[in-house]
């Protein structure tokens, strides 16, 4: 089994374009990083379950409800009666999404560490607002450090939202402390750039290599993905040619498909000493392309289902 550890919320997402002096009505979707992963994860057929807290409010309800929809075990979601989280996203003419916050008070930022995950969990993953919001972030923090040390495979993808981070520097450190206990780090060239302060992302991974993470998987938007391993190696991947609607999910969806095509490879059962050839790191990287090529061509947070997955072939 794979835990996702992370905040639900819902994305508030325009309907439709709006002339210049007015606001677009908003469509409320389903959303959140590891929220979104959990998701790609069921639908792909992995067996997943989801560690958070959700309201019970309607929205909560229904995020529940999203989450058994695609199979996902929600024995580990906690409940309280604060409100979800709220996400306003703004979609540039590129498709890109940004987003405002709306958290205070809100039931995800208080997440409980929970006694003991599933006996079957092989890997957890972690990421996005969960990381940063207390108390709940120091909860998840401690998950983190302690299924690392039990040789669980652990993924994270910081999903920077600089909105929420009050005190940046703090932040970077916190980052660091947690690679020795990070598996697999997943993050996008801006998120790398953002962390590291500089544009040679190479050498960033590198030391971020240095100090726990077999491999750090950067996303490049439409050019693909490249994986940096701890031994030095380099594997990269085009992306996949298509329309892009919007980018919502798009990064969620692929540490999903990280996720799913590593455990194929065997790669979690290894933990913290997984090792893949560059054959195998192809491979995972371009079914991670093609993935997230189709949560791209539609509107809001919608990873595929592993059916459709052989409709779109690899670029390049």
């Amino acid at each position: 089994m794979i835990v996702v550890a992370g905040e639900a919320l819902i994305d508030l997402v325009p309907a439709g374009p709006a002339a210049e002096d007015e606001l677009p009505p908003l469509q409320p979707k389903r959303g959140g990083g590891p929220y979104n992963t959990a998701v790609a994860l069921g639908r792909l057929g992995s067996p997943t379950a989801f560690c958070s807290r959700l309201s019970t409010d309607h929205f909560g309800t229904a995020l529940l409800g999203g989450l058994a929809a695609d199979g996902v075990d929600t024995s580990l979601v906690q409940r309280g009666d604060e409100p979800t989280t709220l996400a306003v996203a703004h979609i540039a003419a590129d498709g890109s999404a940004s987003y405002s916050f709306h958290v205070e008070g809100a039931a995800d930022r208080l997440f409980a560490l929970p006694d003991a995950l599933p006996e079957a969990t092989r890997a957890v993953s972690f990421g996005t607002c969960s990381l940063v919001l207390e108390p709940g972030a120091s909860a998840y923090e401690e998950l983190l450090r302690r299924e690392s040390e039990r040789g669980t495979f652990t993924a994270l993808d910081p999903n920077i939202r600089a909105g929420l981070i009050a005190d940046p520097e703090a932040y970077r450190a916190r980052f660091r402390a947690w690679l020795p206990y990070v598996s697999l780090l997943k993050l996008s060239e801006e998120d790398a750039a953002w962390l590291a302060q500089s544009d040679d992302l190479e050498g960033a991974a590198s030391e971020w290599s240095a100090l726990g993470p077999a491999a750090v998987v950067l996303t490049r938007g439409g050019d693909g993905l490249t994986a940096l391993t701890r031994e030095g190696g380099r594997v990269d991947v085009p992306g996949v040619p298509v329309d892009v609607v919007d980018t919502i999910g798009a990064g969620d969806t692929v540490n999903a498909a990280l996720l799913h095509r590593l455990d194929a490879h065997g790669a979690l059962h290894a933990g913290r000493d997984a090792v893949l050839d560059a054959g195998q790191w192809r491979d995972v990287l371009g079914f991670a392309a093609r993935a997230a090529a189709l949560t791209c061509s539609r509107a809001g947070a919608e990873p595929p289902y592993a059916r459709e997955l052989g409709r779109v072939s690899c670029a390049g």
